[in-house]
């Protein structure tokens, strides 16, 4: 095996990104080495590529390799690792987890409070090659399209939040029209939601909305919501929110279009804290459930839902060599995309 490989690393604590010459990691006990085949862009790495607070927050040691939506195939086992053998397809859970705290024992490990993420914590998957614990290996199905299995970290994300609450019969309303909010509409029209409705301010990412079927595609700079919601027959207000955008001003607008007794998933992290009346949350008898992460029988639905025909290909906007990473970021930072991936199957 080849002693250095290409990786796209955060150099040094700023903006921008490199593509390096970094030595192949070598799997310890316990560990399993993939082989890149494919990855997908996420909003946590534009984060990093940008250098804001969050990122000047959490990435604490650079320079490091970055990202953690990927497929590939186990090129090693380090030694104990049994069940898995090199040449198997699979991707990764990126939360590795301490498996000792009580979240952990109980299934729950979204909410360990010891964990480390790949691509923010330690190095992680924008490379040939990445190294994770055996424990957070996932093996995928070879009739899965690997463009969409690099983004199941994402619709890993869409998929709790949007079966947090049940979907059949329901009227449902997304806040936030990016990918795992697109991811989400999907996934509530494939659960059997009877209306889907999405709320953004950008007109691009509406119309990519509309390709995953929703019934209405709102912007509310220009539309209103309300009128909207007559349209669709929907009178006592929705069942269902999903908050996807950390916007304050959308977060607000759902809780006064929820129906008594209405449920509510939180994934939009804010950029900063948010006012709110919790008379109009105790006073309509809302559910509030925050979302982090993903839970591991995630991975198994969406593997299900894909297989049984749900159907993720139309929120991949952007296709690029790993090699030209700084096209697919500038299209992330230009609002007007999906899913960007990146393929690591051949050099240039």
């Amino acid at each position: 095996m080849q002693a250095f490989m290409d990786a796209i690393v955060k150099p040094i604590a700023g903006p921008g990104l490199e593509l390096r010459r970094v030595p192949v990691p070598e799997p310890k006990a316990g560990e399993v080495l993939i082989k890149i085949h494919k990855t997908a862009i996420c909003g946590t790495d534009v984060h990093i590529y940008n250098w804001d607070p969050w990122a000047a927050e959490h990435i604490k040691h650079p320079p490091m390799t970055i990202g953690h939506e990927y497929v590939g195939e186990i090129a090693k086992l380090g030694d104990g690792v049994t069940g898995l053998h090199v040449g198997q397809r699979v991707s990764g859970e990126g939360h590795i987890t301490c498996h000792h705290c009580r979240n952990c024992h109980t299934g729950n490990i979204q909410w360990c409070k010891d964990t480390v993420s790949v691509g923010v914590d330690r190095d992680g998957a924008f490379a040939e090659y990445v190294c994770i614990p055996a424990t957070n290996v996932i093996m995928i199905d070879e009739s899965l399209d690997e463009d969409v299995v690099a983004f199941f970290d994402a619709f890993g994300n869409a998929t709790h939040t949007a079966l947090m609450f049940p979907l059949v019969g329901e009227d449902v309303l997304i806040t936030g029209a990016g990918p795992i909010g697109i991811i989400a509409a999907g996934i509530c029209k494939f659960a059997g939601a009877r209306r889907v409705i999405i709320t953004d301010i950008n007109d691009d990412r509406l119309v990519l909305a509309k390709k995953m079927n929703v019934d209405a595609a709102v912007n509310t700079m220009r539309e209103d919501l309300r009128e909207v919601m007559k349209q669709q027959n929907i009178v006592e207000g929705f069942d269902v929110g999903l908050e996807m955008s950390g916007s304050e001003i959308a977060f607000k607008q759902m809780i006064s279009c929820m129906r008594n007794g209405g449920k509510i998933s939180l994934l939009g992290i804010g950029n900063k804290p948010f006012t709110l009346n919790m008379n109009d949350i105790i006073g309509k008898g809302l559910m509030l459930q925050g979302i982090y992460g993903r839970k591991m029988d995630n991975w198994h639905q969406m593997s299900y839902m894909v297989q049984g025909g749900l159907d993720l290909s139309p929120v991949i906007t952007h296709r690029f060599h790993y090699t030209e990473f700084e096209k697919g970021f500038a299209a992330m930072n230009s609002g007007k995309s999906g899913k960007v991936i990146l393929d690591w199957t051949t050099k240039k």
